[in-house]
């Protein structure tokens, strides 16, 4: 059964056959499909490492920046996750006491601190979304170079199409 449906007068159909409809219509269940099981491996994710999407994304950043060397503080943080300030100390804070982060002086700026992922939760990231991204990786990689340039064509005009547009664009 289909969660989209085809037989509104906001799809432009134009010369599509039953074929071609019937196609389209299995390119939607696939991205449902995918949606619904990236979602659930993301919930388990974090369950596994009792994290909020914050958390996560406060993590995630802060491991890519360690990979490269880069010296991590608060006000990055809140930039990355768009918090505020206050709600920057909050999660800092309480992923510390959690064992998920470590602070540090920073070594040239003695007016704020560095922050930086402890070991072990960096191996639980890599144990849990570093094989997702893997697994993901050697799905594109096993497509022929023409069919990742489909896939990358589709996902540019998805973001397009995906593109807050009329009452709800929002003005900079």
């Amino acid at each position: 059964m289909h969660s989209f449906s085809d037989d509104t007068d906001l799809v432009d159909l134009g010369e599509l056959t039953e074929d071609d409809r019937a196609q389209c219509m299995r390119v939607m269940d696939g991205m449902r499909n995918w949606q619904a099981a990236a979602r659930a491996l993301s919930a388990a994710s974090k369950r596994y490492m009792k994290l909020n999407e914050s958390d996560m994304r406060a993590i995630r950043m802060m491991i890519r920046a360690q990979r490269k060397n880069q010296i991590v503080t608060p006000k990055e943080i809140a930039h990355e996750v768009g918090i505020s300030s206050a709600s920057t100390t909050k999660l800092v804070d309480r992923l510390i006491e959690s064992g998920h982060l470590i602070r540090k002086p920073h070594p040239t700026d003695r007016r704020t601190t560095s922050i930086e992922v402890t070991e072990h939760t960096r191996r639980s990231a890599e144990d849990s979304i570093g094989r997702q991204h893997a697994r993901r990786f050697s799905a594109a990689a096993s497509m022929s170079p023409q069919e990742r340039n489909v896939v990358i064509r589709f996902f540019d005009a998805l973001t397009e199409a995906d593109a807050p547009q009329g009452p709800l664009a929002m003005e900079d």
